[in-house]
């Protein structure tokens, strides 16, 4: 009997350009190792996917906003907004929201979209527009829970129907950011920052209004300017990356950070215990969700593998590294310096721990693994870099340009 092998499904990569985007065939490519066009170059001023891939949001320079679907290339729905200055979609590309400028309260410039009908489903007033406030409304992964930051509190909505208004509201005085839990919407994290005199601090409450009474997790921390929330994928740990613009130690012009990890069952409230000193570059967690990677420290940088209680699992060494991605398999890794740095990468089987190779992408200011986990897609792109702003490249597994 023949072995069954496997395939993945096709892959695509969305290539924006000043005049437009269009739709490169994902690898494996052809024998010149040159990618073919799917779609051509489509007129627009944005294009994204949505979180799963299934849909594909496109905004034009006539302020219409067309929704695709990603497998047919089909126009689903087309809105027309005028004055639109963002737009996004649910992670299932259920819904649209979009933000116009307004110059009175009276006036409801957030509005949520049911892409399938068309229809407004919910529509408020927001003053501006900052990376802490938009999208206005937040899903978590599956799209079952929706919550909206308002002055002082935390709005909780029925995701699969907004007709019913808000359905409870969470007080917390200064609340500033809040970031829902991915899958289960289950909890949510909301930062505070210091005011007279009184510390910032990072909370975890549970999405059920009847168990929000009191924080599950509480982390508090002076000299605080901001904080990145990133949650693991079974909602059960939340790691925080505090930034103080000053550095009290004159140790770096950049100010300095610190890596922070709470855990919905109160079991962790603390710092991750880093060997080394210096900033935290980066950090991301595995797509299981139990086990995290932080590149960290003065240059050259270390970077080291934890587990859900904090234990290091795995040393990937040291050198000029600021970037760490974790492919959607679990497996591999690919420890990296871009930006600044001269592009050095080392790719790492984390099941076997072990270096599979190492392998330059100079210039490159962002990566990322495609949705099979074989390939790594590197890639210079504006406003970072204006010079040499022109080309991707693509590595498969086995540290070969492609």
């Amino acid at each position: 009997m023949a072995a069954t092998v496997e395939t993945s499904p096709a892959l695509e990569i969305l290539v924006r350009e000043p005049e437009g985007y269009s739709i490169w065939n994902g690898p494996p490519f052809n024998n010149n190792n040159q990618s073919g066009i799917k779609l051509e170059k489509v007129p627009c001023s944005s294009a994204k996917f949505s979180e799963d891939g299934s849909r594909l949001i496109v905004t034009k320079i006539d302020s219409a906003i067309s929704i695709y679907d990603s497998s047919t290339l089909k126009e689903i729905r087309c809105f027309q907004i005028p004055n639109v200055s963002a737009s996004a979609l649910s992670p299932y590309g259920s819904y649209l929201q979009t933000f116009q400028k307004s110059t009175t309260p009276q006036e409801k410039n957030v509005v949520l979209w049911n892409i399938e009908t068309g229809d407004p489903v919910y529509q408020q007033f927001q003053k501006n527009m900052t990376k802490a406030t938009w999208p206005s409304i937040r899903f978590s992964s599956d799209e079952a829970v929706a919550c909206r930051l308002a002055t002082n509190e935390i709005q909780f909505f029925d995701a699969a129907n907004f007709s019913k208004g808000i359905l409870n509201r969470l007080r917390i005085p200064g609340v500033a950011a809040v970031e829902l839990s991915k899958a289960p919407g289950s909890h949510v994290a909301a930062f505070v920052p210091e005011s007279k005199g009184s510390p910032a601090s990072v909370q975890i409450y549970a999405c059920g209004k009847e168990l929000q009474s009191q924080p599950l997790a509480r982390r508090s921390f002076f000299r605080c300017s901001t904080v990145q929330l990133n949650w693991n994928h079974d909602s059960t740990g939340l790691l925080v990356v505090v930034q103080s613009d000053v550095d009290k130690t004159n140790q770096s012009y950049y100010g300095e950070s610190k890596l922070n990890y709470l855990t919905t069952d109160g079991t962790h409230e603390g710092l991750v215990p880093l060997r080394k000193e210096g900033p935290i570059h980066d950090v991301q967690w595995s797509y299981s969700g139990k086990e995290f990677a932080v590149v960290y420290g003065f240059m050259p940088a270390s970077a080291t593998v934890f587990d859900k209680k904090c234990k290091p699992l795995l040393e990937l060494g040291s050198g000029p590294y600021n970037t760490i991605r974790w492919n959607p398999k679990g497996k591999l890794l690919c420890l990296a310096g871009f930006g600044n740095l001269p592009g050095d990468m080392a790719f790492w089987d984390f099941v076997d721990k072990k270096q599979l190779g190492t392998t330059r992408a100079e210039c490159s200011v962002t990566s990322e693994w495609s949705a099979d986990g074989r390939s790594f897609m590197t890639a210079t792109t504006a406003p970072r870099l204006q010079v040499d702003n022109w080309y991707v490249d693509c590595w498969c597994f086995l540290i070969m340009r492609i």
